[in-house]
């Protein structure tokens, strides 16, 4: 495959780079065991991954309030802190996606709602640290996707026109967030989403079924008309 691809290209991470689904299971149902209540199968949870702590927690106690579960938040997350790359791993292909995008001559970093800190440990986790021109977290920047304040912010660090850059998420947060930043928008299609939703919808620029389908059909390329 050959495509020519954009001077920057920014992702989400989980659901779009990284697989970490298992290791946050793994400590939702620490939590769960801690109030002596039985594992969650992975069905359902898996699904509201890319959503945040907040919507796996709605998952794992759908009978509590908002108060309650707020309440639980940061102890899950110390226990996810923990073991964050446990299990995780990059999705099939996305190495090789990466590895194109850095012989190209471009770069690529991340953007994602993601606490900076527990996306730090990921990135290194998946070894990526030095790679990775540029990590922007969820606590970044006072807003975050939906915003575009994120992908503005990242373009502007690394000296990158929003139209010469393309962000791909499994999210439609990200595709928002894309289109009002002026960046083009790639849905991942192999990424985390519930069955009502139907990603065709969100308007994307361009579609990946799979990440190496990022490498086909110039979906990494920049915008038609960008300089």
């Amino acid at each position: 495959m050959r495509t020519t691809i954009a001077p920057l290209v920014l992702f989400d991470l989980d659901g779009t780079l990284v697989d970490s689904a298992a290791d946050l299971l793994a400590a939702m149902n620490r939590l769960r065991a801690d109030e002596h209540l039985p594992p969650l199968p992975m069905d359902g949870f898996r699904q509201v991954v890319s959503k945040g702590g907040r919507a796996m927690l709605r998952v794992a106690y759908p009978e509590l309030d908002e108060h309650e579960r707020e309440a639980r938040l940061p102890v899950f997350l110390a226990y996810y802190a923990e073991r964050l790359a446990e299990h995780s791993t990059p999705f099939d292909g996305i190495e090789r996606v990466l590895a194109a995008i850095e012989a190209s001559g471009a770069r690529w970093g991340i953007v994602t709602n993601k606490a900076l800190y527990l996306a730090r440990e990921v990135v290194a986790g998946m070894g990526w640290t030095k790679r990775c021109a540029l990590l922007v977290g969820g606590d970044s920047l006072p807003a975050k996707k939906p915003a575009p304040d994120q992908l503005l912010h990242a373009c502007r660090e690394l000296g990158v026109a929003p139209a010469e850059c393309v962000y791909v998420g499994d999210d439609e947060r990200d595709i928002i967030a894309a289109r009002a930043a002026g960046t083009k928008s790639v849905a991942a299609l192999w990424g985390y989403r519930g069955d009502d939703e139907d990603p065709f919808a969100w308007r994307a620029d361009a579609c990946a079924v799979q990440p190496i389908d990022l490498l086909a059909d110039g979906r990494l390329e920049p915008m038609r008309g960008a300089a």
